[in-house]
């Protein structure tokens, strides 16, 4: 999703709402009905919230992580490198994080494609459920990569092959008849590939009887200039792996069976050319990812694009930094389902793992502000960093911006703490459940009360007009319900 961006007013204390800008939603993630919005009372059962002891033991438990987790990221903050920085060392510090944060992403690729490979070879629950675990596993390092997009084209032109969202899963597989069977936007909402070795896209027939990551990324991923027509990256991968999750604010994800893939005793049909897809799909990622680690190394464009402009460099970070944490994240990705109450607004809709995305999001913004990364293996990348240059100019939004970034950080710890013990967040996010609807909001909160800061931060710098992406939900939520 792209929106349109507004530039900064000049001066210290120049904070300004983000300009409002036009929400269009093209698909219908997760299984609901396309006329969900229409009936989102009707559709749906209703959350009931925690009571009692059950709420009593949520609070002592979230408090304590909590503290923990501040205590702990308190001191990561701390070992942030002193002293003062130069633009260009900054920029080499945020592009070697971003180095290393896309070789994490494709490592984990990489694990999951075995997961996958082992998954075709013999279909289980067992080899299921760790296949699933590889893919969620892989999103803990590519969301620390999502700061990265806003402020270099290179990175936003390439996104939407790895993460674009929401989709029409009935391009890709079978659904459930709550889907429906046709969208006035989208010819092929419900093509089916995997049951279809022909296809016709924009009156030209396809050959699809073999499903390979050429068919998927040059015939069918945003087929027809529809963007719901996603039939690559992450979220791909997770349909295939989970299916619909057609609970709404009950509890559970998708159910998709392993048999799905075991040509011996199939169900859903055609399990043959559904491990095609799953296999060609999890090959263009790892290709995919390679590109764009490579774009950040020694030689690569990426790097050297904002090398050759330390200046233009720290705007590309800070532009990361803002419309991330706010357009993106506290609006689309957060505050638009809060305010539809609509199980299907979440980010990792079929699997669950919403929270985690959101939390690992934010890390990705505290990243690249504080200049130092903590790889998958445990090693640490860091260096000069934009903290150090406003600390240079002002100490106090330093502080400022390091405890909002902090409690941001904590808000969503306590939101990922939620998800895993008490609801998932599409639960979190239904009506009438006060406390959930709390914690998201909590979040939400914070992402904006940086925003702000992460704006005088700008200004401190002298880096001039800088745009943020805006958001409906934030700006003007009428908009949302027309």
């Amino acid at each position: 999703m792209h929106f349109a961006f507004r530039p900064l007013p000049a001066g210290p204390e120049g904070y300004a709402e983000p300009k409002t800008t036009a929400h269009h939603r093209l698909a219908n993630a997760c299984g609901a009905p396309k006329d969900r919005l229409n009936s989102l009372t009707a559709a749906r059962g209703r959350t009931k919230p925690l009571k009692g002891e059950q709420m009593s033991i949520f609070v002592r438990r979230t408090a304590g992580i909590a503290a923990a987790s501040a205590m702990a990221f308190g001191l990561f903050l701390s070992t942030a490198s002193a002293g003062t920085a130069s633009p260009q060392a900054v920029v080499e510090t945020y592009a070697d994080i971003a180095q290393a944060a896309y070789e994490d992403s494709l490592a984990t690729a990489g694990a999951l494609d075995a997961a996958i490979a082992a998954l075709i070879a013999k279909p289980s629950q067992a080899t299921l459920l760790a296949a699933r675990a590889a893919w969620i596993a892989a999103r803990a390092p590519y969301q620390q990569t999502e700061v990265f997009r806003f402020g270099n084209a290179i990175v936003d032109d390439w996104e939407g092959k790895v993460n674009a969202w929401p989709l029409d899963e009935g391009l890709i597989d079978y659904v459930a008849a709550s889907y429906g069977t046709e969208a006035d936007e989208n010819a092929l909402y419900t093509v089916n590939v995997i049951a279809n070795a022909s296809l016709t896209i924009n009156g030209r027939k396809v050959d699809a009887s073999t499903i390979t990551p050429a068919l998927l990324q040059d015939s069918l991923h945003e087929a027809e200039e529809v963007e719901a027509n996603v039939a690559t990256g992450y979220h791909a991968l997770e349909f295939l792996l989970w299916g619909q999750d057609l609970n709404g604010t009950e509890a559970g994800a998708g159910s998709r069976p392993a048999s799905d893939f075991d040509t011996a005793n199939c169900t859903g049909g055609h399990c043959d050319r559904r491990a095609q897809y799953l296999k060609a799909a999890s090959e263009l990622l790892l290709s995919d990812l390679a590109d764009m680690a490579a774009n950040w190394g020694a030689d690569g464009e990426a790097r050297n694009t904002l090398l050759a402009d330390p200046q233009a460099g720290l705007s590309a970070i800070l532009t990361g930094m803002g419309s991330l944490s706010y357009g993106e994240l506290a609006g689309e990705r957060m505050k638009l389902g809060l305010l539809l109450h609509d199980p299907e607004e979440e980010h990792d809709c079929f699997s669950d793992n919403t929270h985690n995305s959101h939390y690992f999001d934010q890390l990705g913004v505290r990243n690249v502000y504080t200049g130092r990364y903590r790889r998958i293996d445990g090693s640490v990348v860091d260096g000069p960093s934009v903290s150090d240059l406003v600390a240079a100019a002002d100490t106090g939004l330093d502080a400022e911006i390091r405890t909002k970034l902090e409690t941001t950080v904590t808000a969503m710890a306590v939101m990922k703490a939620r998800a895993e013990s008490v609801e998932a967040y599409d639960q979190m996010i239904g009506e009438a459940n006060a406390q959930g609807n709390a914690v998201v909001q909590t979040a939400i909160d914070g992402l904006i009360d940086q925003t702000r800061s992460i704006e005088r931060a700008v200004a401190t710098l002298n880096l001039g007009a800088i745009a943020f992406e805006g958001s409906d939900s934030l700006d003007n939520p009428g908009a949302v319900f027309e």
